[in-house]
């Protein structure tokens, strides 16, 4: 792999991981698009991991007070921190159930077209969302309920061109969180997604006969990092003021492209 290629796969994976835009769509489609050899597993990996170390260090205070008020919570009782813990657990379970029974299913999905009905049909759901949804409520308001449902709207992330963030953002929308919560909550929930989906596909695979090229994968993870560090502040800090309609305009665009190119 080349540095333009790793610089490339490192950007994509750190602005389209937490951009309602989809990751997966674009990792699939840059080989194919660029005519590139496909990058491999390991590089997906890395570029990932790069993206959760962004995560964990963007959220670090969020994720030391949450640590803390969950410990609190088994002998002080109930709090705020340690029942946004419980929250992320509850809605990271449907995709852990959906990954271990249509694994293999959802891989057959990965095909161009799949990818460009999806982001069309998710970015339109995005929009209405958006602009239906009362956005009235903070994080503070989430309940359980909304935890297994924005776990279950997760869990259709599986299917190439959804973009996790996208249908996450989408689920807390229509339940009536802002932006800013919405968003928030999708990223936190990213921390235990990204991390037992990239755990998996380690213990899955064996990297014992990949020629690694280190100069390479340390710049697809340095690039992922970077990128998805700054794309975590900004689109916190400007949600609010730019809505969800620039990256429901750019998935049309993007699923019109591709509905030319390969259909």
């Amino acid at each position: 792999m080349d540095i333009l290629h790793a610089i490339i796969l490192g950007l994509l994976q750190g602005l389209t991981e937490f951009l309602p835009i989809s990751s997966s769509a674009h990792l699939i489609l840059l080989p194919k698009l660029m005519d590139w050899a496909d990058q491999g597993l390991l590089y997906d990996v890395v570029a990932h991991f790069g993206s959760l170390l962004a995560l964990l260090i963007y959220f670090r205070k969020d994720l030391a007070r949450m640590g803390a008020g969950w410990v609190d919570s088994f002998g002080s009782g109930r709090n705020r921190d340690g029942d946004l813990v419980w929250f992320l657990v509850i809605a990271t379970v449907p995709i852990c159930v959906a990954g271990l029974l249509f694994h293999h299913a959802a891989e057959r999905l990965r095909d161009p077209l799949v990818i460009a009905g999806a982001t069309v049909l998710f970015g339109l759901l995005l929009w209405w969302a958006d602009h239906s949804g009362r956005r009235e409520r903070d994080l503070d308001a989430l309940g359980i309920r909304d935890a297994v449902v924005i776990g279950l709207f997760q869990a259709l992330a599986m299917i190439p061109g959804t973009s996790r963030s996208g249908i996450t953002i989408t689920a807390g929308l229509m339940l009536g969180l802002n932006r800013e919560a919405a968003g928030r909550f999708s990223f936190l929930l990213a921390i235990p997604t990204i991390l037992i989906a990239s755990g998996y596909e380690l213990l899955n695979a064996s990297f014992s006969t990949v020629k690694v090229d280190w100069i390479a994968l340390i710049t697809v993870g340095a690039v992922s990092f970077i990128s998805a560090y700054l794309t975590i502040h900004w689109f916190l800090k400007l949600v609010e003021r730019t809505g969800m309609l620039p990256y429901v305009i750019y998935r049309l665009f993007l699923g019109g492209i591709l509905f030319a190119l390969f259909l």
